[in-house]
């Protein structure tokens, strides 16, 4: 049975999102507080972490890159920032983003969309173009020997499109392979995670030669 924790300050949406899991079939464990979090993250090592930005003294936002550094695991947010602005930050961490308030049930899909893509089979080759390696099976890219620090989403598009050097794919292809047909994220999320990855691989940013737009199209890596 798989096991989530749900990391919440509000005693309502602990409870419902718990009842609700629990009749899904998982085991649910729960904690008001990130460092709550963290314990018993360490303790029970979970499939999935369902967390709150707003937490009171340390945020749900430093307990995601906290367990980043260690673990792969899916982690989702639910919260009340429902700008734009924060669903792209948030995913730069997280693996989904649900704002507050929601449906139970579209938790429970959500939910379960993550874990199917977490635990679906992943391509384990060892990727490699020019001064760029990335290994998928511990997660990690290098430029020239030196580790290039991506989060999950990042990772995840780089390798893809390295994966499938030469191939233009447009944002809403991208939004599928890599988000997920389930990600409730717009366009604009695969131009800043471009932006930032640009940042990681070029040598100068502004000028890509490797990860390009084709106008009117969309991006592909070339080099």
């Amino acid at each position: 049975m798989m096991k989530i924790i749900v990391v919440d300050d509000e005693e309502t949406i602990v409870e419902t999102v718990e009842n609700k899991l629990r009749k899904e079939g998982y085991t649910v464990f729960t904690a008001g507080t990130a460092e709550e979090g963290m314990r018993l993250y360490r303790l029970i090592k979970p499939d999935l972490l369902l967390l709150d930005i707003m937490l009171p003294q340390r945020s749900g936002v430093d307990l995601a890159r906290a367990i980043r550094k260690d673990s792969s695991v899916p982690v989702i947010f639910l919260t009340a920032k429902a700008s734009e602005d924060d669903r792209v930050k948030g995913l730069e961490i997280a693996d989904d983003y649900i704002v507050k308030p929601f449906s139970l049930a579209e938790v429970a899909a959500r939910v379960k969309s993550v874990l199917r893509r977490a635990t679906g089979e992943t391509p384990n080759e060892i990727l490699e173009s020019g001064n760029l390696r990335i290994d998928p099976r511990t997660h990690e890219a290098w430029l020239d020997d030196k580790t290039v620090q991506l989060s999950p989403k990042e990772f995840a598009l780089l390798y893809f499109l390295v994966r499938h050097k030469g191939q233009v794919f447009s944002r809403e292809i991208l939004l599928d392979r890599v988000w997920g047909q389930d990600a409730y994220v717009s366009a604009r999320t695969v131009d800043v995670h471009v932006r930032w990855l640009r940042e990681r691989v070029e040598t100068e940013p502004s000028r890509p030669e490797r990860l390009l737009t084709v106008r009117g199209v969309g991006y592909k890596f070339i080099g």
